[in-house]
């Protein structure tokens, strides 16, 4: 499934959200190609997107969750990178 938390990390002039799935990579990435998201979005475990795609992301599927759930989702599903595996 698809699952997306609300924007709340400000950066580059914007506000931002993760955009996950709990079952695989390839399900995410097919998802973030049907939206149009760039590739440069990826970070690998999660897409950034903007709040201002949101509503469009949910309308396309993405099932809305809060930070912590899709956290949770995403470390059962095994996909979730670590702080320690990004700094590695």
């Amino acid at each position: 499934m698809i699952l997306i938390d609300p924007p709340l990390w400000p950066a580059h002039g914007r506000v931002w959200g993760h955009l996950v799935s709990d079952s695989s990579l390839a399900e995410l990435h097919a998802f973030a190609a049907r939206a149009g998201m760039p590739e440069r979005a990826f970070d690998r475990d999660h897409y950034d997107y903007p709040v201002e795609r949101r509503a469009d992301l949910v309308a396309l599927g993405a099932r809305e969750v809060s930070t912590r759930e899709l956290i949770t989702r995403l470390r059962a599903s095994g996909l979730r990178v670590t702080a320690a595996q990004r700094r590695g």
